[in-house]
């Protein structure tokens, strides 16, 4: 089974906020969101993100892009996490993310 987005409710602007759910390969479902801190159109986003199931675990991710020869630079960092655990949990979930997206985009 693939990931697909069961919904994706978006307020891009900075204070709006987002709420998205999946369900992983192994049919796990799950449920994230946050508020948009910062949004400056075809250059840089940064957004809080937390699990539905533990909301205090309050994390940042900063999305820049940038003008690159052969398209668009995305540089992405994601941070502030609760522990190395979260970390290297999330370092795997958006690496099989963003995987996929340049596997779309090729």
């Amino acid at each position: 089974m693939k990931p697909a987005t069961l919904t994706a409710e978006l307020d891009v602007r900075s204070g709006g906020r987002y709420r998205i759910s999946f369900v992983s390969d192994d049919g796990e479902y799950f449920e994230a969101g946050g508020t948009y801190r910062e949004v400056v159109p075809n250059e840089l986003l940064v957004f809080t993100w937390a699990w539905h199931s533990t909301p205090e675990r309050e994390s940042l991710v900063t999305i820049s892009f940038k003008p690159d020869s052969a398209g668009t630079l995305m540089i992405f960092h994601h941070a502030q996490f609760f522990d190395e655990a979260a970390r290297d949990n999330h370092r795997r979930g958006w690496s099989s993310f963003l995987d996929k997206l340049d596997a779309f985009v090729a």
